[in-house]
C-alpha cells in the first residue's frame, strides 16, 4: 500500500469517529427518517455486497460484475449508506459533515487506489479504467461474464471480504439514530 494512500486510510477512521459522534448529537431523527435512511442504505449494502463477492483483493484485477459499470461499487455503496444515513438523521448541518467527510476521504482514497492498481496490473488496468468509469456506473450492460470461474458471484468471497460488517456496522448506526430519536422524545435533547 502506498504511503499517501496509507495516510487518507489512517485518516479516515481516525476523523470519522468523531465525526460519527459529532453527527449523533446533531441528528433530530424521526421515525420516517430512520425508515426511509435505512432503506437507501440497504441499497447501498446490496451494492457493496455484490461487490464483494466478486473482488479478491491482490489477486487479480477485477473486472466483472459490478465492476464492470464502476470502478468502485464498494465506494458507490458506501455513497448510498452514507446518503441513508444522512437521510435518517434529519439533520442539515448533520447531512453536511458527513457529505464533506465522505467526499474528501472516499475521493482521496479512490484515487490513492488507482495509482496502486495501475502500479500492480499496469495496461491490464489502464485498458479496464479507458472502458469503465471511475465513480458514477455505466448502466449500459456490456460484457460482464467471460465464463471463466472466477468471474462469478460467490458467498465465501463474501465472508473472506467480511462484508457483513458493513452489514453489522449499518445496524449498529440505525439503532443509535433509534436511540437518539427516542432520548429526544422522552427528555427533549
Amino acid at each position: 500500500m502506498s504511503q499517501q494512500r496509507n495516510f487518507w486510510m489512517r485518516w479516515r477512521v481516525r476523523v470519522g469517529y468523531p465525526l460519527a459522534v459529532i453527527y449523533w448529537i446533531l441528528a433530530t431523527p424521526t421515525l420516517r427518517a430512520i425508515l426511509a435512511g435505512g432503506g437507501i442504505a440497504a441499497l447501498g449494502l446490496i451494492i457493496r455486497g455484490a461487490a464483494s463477492g466478486y473482488l479478491r483483493k491482490y489477486e487479480q484485477l477485477t473486472t466483472h460484475g459490478p465492476y464492470a459499470c464502476t470502478r468502485n461499487p464498494l465506494y458507490l455503496g458506501s455513497a448510498f449508506l452514507a446518503l441513508g444515513f444522512i437521510v435518517a438523521g434529519h439533520s442539515w448541518a448533520g447531512g453536511a459533515i458527513i457529505a464533506l467527510y465522505f467526499g474528501v476521504f472516499y475521493y482521496a482514497v479512490m484515487r490513492n487506489e488507482e495509482r496502486d492498481l495501475q502500479a500492480r496490473y499496469g495496461r491490464a488496468f489502464e485498458e479496464y479504467a479507458a472502458r469503465v468509469p471511475l465513480f458514477f456506473p455505466r448502466l449500459t450492460i456490456g460484457k460482464r461474464m467471460a465464463g471463466r470461474p472466477e468471474t462469478f458471484f460467490f458467498w465465501l468471497q463474501y465472508r473472506r471480504n467480511r462484508e457483513y460488517q458493513a452489514l453489522m456496522g449499518t445496524l449498529a448506526g440505525l439503532a443509535l439514530l433509534w436511540l437518539r430519536m427516542w432520548l429526544r422524545m422522552r427528555f427533549g435533547y
